[in-house]
């Protein structure tokens, strides 16, 4: 019913709109009926674009003819169909609400089979990233947790007898894996920050310098003794970011390259600018990437082969994939000649989103 009277609604609008217009234009003094039934052919198209099927488009025409033939034929207010070109007019007019009406509703029709289709697609990625995070999550929480519940276990079983460096060994141990899980607890709360509905972000122009510099701040409360060496245009830079995720995409890509490239050497970290985009090269000098788990390295499944691999760095890596693509930009991993390299990139738009 509220389809119907929105339809009708629609349809008696727009004839009395184009009926008022035709009487102006006819009291002016253009007294040609074929200007005037320009005004109800407009009609006509406007009334198939708005409303559904193709009845109401054939009862406009038929309203449209006779309109004409009343109104703006002599003799006024008269129906006489032995003048001349009134068929030729009426089935006009008919062949035209009929073409549009069909052709707008087989657009309709295809609109809403590619709107369908996308939803279908983001439903499966959310439900592809769900999977790969609960996969990642119940692999690399439980060994951590494992070693932090033996650990104190240990210390408080045998404190008696273990030496000062035993149980400060113990510590430490359990102050890195609690360290660790923090830092895992804190790329699954990033997640929650990406609507669940569009998979977009709240976006706002961020300084890029500032946001690199948060990121190495945090990193280094955590990590003291990393190094890190950062090149970045002269000019101001500014891109349309959350900027709360994408330094935790930067410390997710520092950290293991600093954590797991087994290297002394300083991580590279270089911004460059580019016509539509800012480009982000995160580069180490150590052992690289297995090449055989490069193409699944986003999944959340990748893991290292370093001493502390139980550790592994598949689920921030998909993580960051997850919030680069939010931000309509890329990511890739690849290997160089002395190490590996993670390069995103954040789109330059002319107009920031804002959602409300």
């Amino acid at each position: 019913m509220k389809n119907l009277l929105k339809n009708l609604g629609t349809t008696l609008m727009f004839l009395a709109v184009s009926s008022v217009l035709s009487f102006l234009f006819f009291h002016l003094g253009n007294k040609n009926p074929a200007n005037i039934a320009l005004f109800y052919i407009l009609a006509l198209i406007l009334i198939a674009l708005n409303t559904d099927g193709y009845v109401y488009g054939i009862c406009a025409s038929i309203f449209c003819v006779a309109a004409v033939n009343i109104f703006f034929t002599y003799p006024f207010f008269k129906m006489d169909f032995t003048l001349d070109g009134y068929p030729v007019t009426f089935l006009v007019m008919l062949a035209v609400s009929i073409i549009t009406s069909t052709t707008t509703t087989r657009i309709k029709k295809q609109k809403e089979i590619l709107d369908e289709r996308e939803r279908k697609l983001a439903e499966t990625e959310k439900e592809r990233i769900r999977a790969n995070l609960l996969r990642a999550v119940s692999h690399d929480l439980r060994t951590p947790l494992t070693s932090i519940i033996g650990s104190s276990a240990s210390c408080m079983e045998d404190y008696e007898t273990l030496a000062d460096e035993e149980k400060l060994e113990l510590i430490t141990n359990i102050n890195e894996d609690a360290g660790w899980l923090l830092n895992m607890v804190e790329n699954l709360l990033t997640v929650t920050r990406i609507q669940d509905d569009s998979g977009k972000v709240k976006k706002s122009p961020e300084v890029v310098e500032e946001v690199i510099s948060e990121a190495i701040t945090r990193m280094r409360k955590r990590n003291p003794d990393i190094k890190i060496h950062v090149s970045m245009p002269q000019d101001f830079l500014m891109v349309p970011m959350d900027a709360t995720l994408i330094e935790q995409v930067l410390i997710n890509l520092l950290e293991n390259a600093c954590v797991h490239s087994q290297s002394v050497k300083p991580v590279d970290l270089t911004v460059a600018s580019e016509e539509d985009f800012v480009c982000f090269k995160i580069r180490d000098y150590g052992i690289g990437l297995d090449e055989m788990q490069l193409p699944y390295i986003f999944e959340g499944k990748y893991t290292c082969n370093t001493v502390d691999s139980y550790r592994g760095i598949g689920i921030g890596l998909s993580i960051c994939k997850t919030i680069i693509t939010a931000h309509s930009g890329t990511i890739t991993a690849s290997n160089h000649e002395n190490g590996a390299e993670f390069t995103f990139t954040l789109p330059k738009e002319r107009e920031y989103e804002y959602d409300a």
